[in-house]
């Protein structure tokens, strides 16, 4: 095989990944509005609240944010007595001193509210909530990180879920405590809005492997029990559990109208620590579970959407190799005429961005009244994941090839406008990376994609190397701006 073939194989299986995952997304766009136009009929729910709930804030340095973490939920509307808090405290700074103080206070009201250390923080997170689990006799776990503030009504909202005997978990929406602080802010939102409204509806309706969300929903502790407990072989002890449990029977509710408000990153060093986490974790726990997704008694369609869910995160391997063999591609098409069909059939593959451009159209029309919030919005978010992708496909690649990472969490800043100071922060270290410089390269290098193309008369991709050019540009100056300002 000649090297212009090996590169147009690579080429085209990366076109073909990103086309079906594409056609997935867009097949769950069309259960999200099925779900919408038809929804099913929930049981009624039992309007009695005798169960007790065990509500776990697991907590690792955190200083900035526990204090109305722990305010928020020792105001939830519950009876007192059904009411046990753990707060699964990890840390190694004052925020324990912040929180024994916040919990005394708490105590003396009359909250059953503990402060739980352990002696190390093996397992991190998901050690630290199998320790809390194995000390509580609630029937039910609900789980909130240190920057999320659920509303008085959640339990009220959620707990009566669970008298189907069948349900296992019962996981809310996210909300943006500070969705308008920046542009890194309010890309992150429309991204995880589209998840929190198309996916997880979409995966709901269509009776497919939906995911608890590490946060902001409830456990059946038996379900905990009966799919193994927590594990923290992966980065994302969430998506691995909830895989068990639903392998094993378990059913999920997803509440979209019950929404639970956090904090976004507001820097692109946490932006990235974050995903690095989630996509090399998604790879970890498709690496892990798949293979007993395939052997389970499950439909076609149920197996294709577990496997699009699983593997979602190597679409930015996909990506990557795309783009970076997108530039030798112009250099073959200009000496290949006799392929040139060949290079128009590939046309197809716009349907693609089509699929996606719908896929957060109507995400976006069923949150936000703002008219031209999709037009100004989805462009730019499209062109900074292609920036993140050498980023996260190192992560994928990393996941799906077994090599071990410690849990990083993300640093909360605890900001919710733009006036909010983030850069006394004593939780960043921002570092430039041989990474962050292979991006800055890589800018360079589609703009000489750009540069190509004009001079081979070939304008074909020259948006396409302009959005990477920009997304790599972008991501690039947010990576150093901060170590350039703190």
């Amino acid at each position: 095989m000649s090297w212009e073939w090996l590169v147009i194989s690579l080429y085209g299986a990366g076109l073909i990944f990103i086309f079906l995952f594409s056609l997935g997304q867009l097949h769950l766009t069309w259960h999200y509005l099925r779900a919408k136009k038809n929804p099913k009929v929930a049981e009624e729910a039992t309007a009695e609240f005798t169960a007790k709930v065990c509500v776990q804030l697991p907590v690792f340095n955190e200083k900035y944010v526990v204090e109305s973490l722990v305010d928020c939920v020792c105001a939830l509307d519950y009876p007192n007595e059904l009411l046990e808090i753990q707060v699964l405290d990890d840390s190694t700074d004052e925020t324990t001193d912040i929180l024994r103080e916040k919990i005394s206070d708490w105590q003396a009201k009359g909250k059953n509210i503990q402060l739980i250390r352990r002696a190390d923080r093996s397992g991190f997170k998901a050690g630290a909530l199998q320790y809390g689990m194995e000390q509580t006799d609630a029937a039910y776990i609900a789980i909130f990180d240190a920057d999320f503030l659920p509303p008085t009504n959640f339990l009220k909202a959620t707990i009566p879920y669970f008298h189907n005997s069948k349900v296992g978990v019962v996981q809310t929406r996210w909300g943006h405590t500070n969705k308008k602080y920046s542009l890194l802010t309010k890309l992150q939102a429309f991204g995880l809005d589209a998840h929190f409204t198309i996916e997880q509806v979409g995966r709901s309706h269509a009776g497919s492997f939906i995911n608890f969300n590490g946060t902001a929903g409830v456990w059946r502790k038996t379900t905990i029990e009966d799919a193994g407990g927590w594990s923290a072989d992966t980065l994302t002890e969430d998506l691995d559990l909830s895989y068990r449990a639903q392998l094993k029977g378990w059913e999920f509710v997803y509440k979209e109208d019950v929404e639970s408000p956090a904090e976004l990153p507001i820097i692109m060093p946490a932006i990235k620590s974050q995903q690095f986490r989630w996509n090399k974790g998604g790879a970890e726990t498709a690496r892990k579970n798949f293979g007993k997704v395939l052997r389970a008694k499950l439909g076609v369609s149920n197996k294709l959407h577990a496997f699009f869910h699983l593997f979602n995160s190597s679409i930015f391997i996909a990506i990557l190799f795309t783009a970076l063999l997108s530039v030798p591609m112009l250099y073959i098409k200009s000496i290949r005429p006799e392929l040139a069909l060949l290079f128009q059939i590939g046309s197809v593959f716009l349907i693609g961005f089509f699929s996606i451009a719908i896929f957060y159209w109507i995400a976006t029309k069923q949150l936000k009244n703002e008219r031209f919030h999709f037009i100004k919005t989805f462009p730019l978010f499209i062109t900074v994941s292609m920036g993140l992708s050498l980023h996260n496909a190192i992560a994928v690649a990393e996941g799906l090839l077994g090599f071990k990472s410690a849990f990083i969490r993300t640093p909360k800043f605890n900001v919710k406008k733009g006036s909010d100071s983030w850069k006394h922060n004593k939780y960043l270290n921002v570092q430039i990376s041989w990474l962050t410089i292979l991006e800055a390269i890589l800018a360079v290098y589609f703009g000489f994609g750009i540069w190509l193309g004009f001079s081979l008369g070939d304008y074909g991709l020259v948006i396409f190397h302009f959005m990477l050019m920009l997304g790599y540009a972008i991501v690039f100056y947010h990576s150093v701006s901060p170590k350039l300002k703190n």
